[in-house]
Formats: C-alpha cells, structure tokens, sequence
C-alpha cells in the first residue's frame, strides 16, 4: 500500500460511493474497511463527533492505516432534533433505510407545511493512527424541507424526502456530482481534503 492510502471506516455503499468520488479527485487512494474484515465499531457516542471517532479509532487499530470516518444524520426542527445521532438506527437497530424513512414520514404527519425544516449534519474525521491525540475535524450542514411522501431514485437513506426549495427537488433527484457539490457531506469532505494536503 502506498503511504496515501487511507481506510474509510464505513460499511455504507451509498457512503462508499460517495466519499470515493470526493477523495480520488483530491489524490488519494482510499480502500472501503470492507477490503479488511474490519469488524464494526459500537457507534455508542453521545453525538456525532464521537461516533465518527469511535469508527476512525477502530479501523485505523484494525488495518494500521490512517482512517476517515463521518456519521452523519438528518436532524428535524419540529421534532426537537430528532433522529439526529439516531437518524441510521431510527426505526430499530436492523432497520432498513425505508424503515427509517417511513418511521420519519410516520412522526411528521401531523406536521404542518411551515414547520418541516430540517438539515443533514456531517462530521468527517481523520485519524493518522489508533491513538492519534490531534485528529482532523470537520463539519458540513445541509438545509432543507421534509416532505410528505419520497421523490427521486438517486442517494440513499433520508435524500428522497429532503426537499431542497432552492432547486426545486429532493436529495434523491440529484446527479451525484450535483449532490456532493452541496451537500453536508460533500462540504465536510472538501474541507479535510483540503487540510489533508498539508499533511499528506
């Protein structure tokens, strides 16, 4: 492996696919965690920046490679932040992307039209090894609407119900090249590749 090669700590495809097109354009070699048998990390953090750092440290142990890691969530205003940290696991611990979604559009029927804000949060982290003290953090958010029922084929998780009222469509009705230019993700990725360039 070359020294630039870093593992992501994610068993996600969707995440894979997504964070894979972002780093390659930026000149590193990334290899999914799945390439390793990494065992699953125990995403018991109270909040985002710990969960993602819990993934970071366990893969980083597993492969002896530095490691990228985010967890990300939908966080809903009217539902007091809700899923949040909780969004992968909303409806149950084995619980499919739809059921998450369904359980959300279930929580929201009664909400009105002007209280459907929401945004997707994402911290993305780096670790140069297992114990490293000074891990590169950072943040992307992403403003929206959720809607009443999913549009769009594209994404993955809450996209097809995340409204985004300045293009006139949802997560899911976007090119992934057209996604990852706004998103919370993609805005988080390009600052830590852009502060990786000065480490790597």
């Amino acid at each position: 492996m070359s020294e630039s090669t870093i593992v992501l700590a994610t068993g996600n495809a969707g995440k894979v696919r997504e964070l894979q097109q972002l780093l390659v354009a930026g000149g590193l070699t990334v290899v999914p965690q799945s390439d390793y048998q990494v065992a699953e990390a125990i995403e018991n953090g109270p909040g985002f920046i710990e969960n993602a750092l819990i993934k970071a440290r366990n893969a980083s142990k597993q492969t002896d490679l530095p490691a990228i890691a985010d967890d990300s969530g939908i966080a809903v205003d009217a539902l007091d932040g809700a899923p949040g940290v909780h969004s992968a696991r909303y409806a149950g611990e084995y619980a499919s992307d739809e059921d998450n979604l369904q359980k959300l559009l279930t929580n929201m029927e009664n909400v009105t039209e002007e209280n459907r804000a929401a945004h997707f949060i994402c911290l993305m982290v780096y670790v140069r090894h297992a114990a490293d003290p000074t891990p590169i953090i950072c943040q992307g958010e992403w403003r929206g609407r959720v809607l009443r029922e999913p549009m769009g084929d594209n994404g993955f998780g809450y996209d097809p119900i995340f409204y985004l009222p300045e293009r006139g469509c949802t997560s899911a009705q976007l090119s992934s090249d057209e996604k990852n230019a706004v998103s919370h993700r993609g805005q988080a990725l390009r600052c830590l590749v852009q502060r990786l360039q000065g480490v790597l």
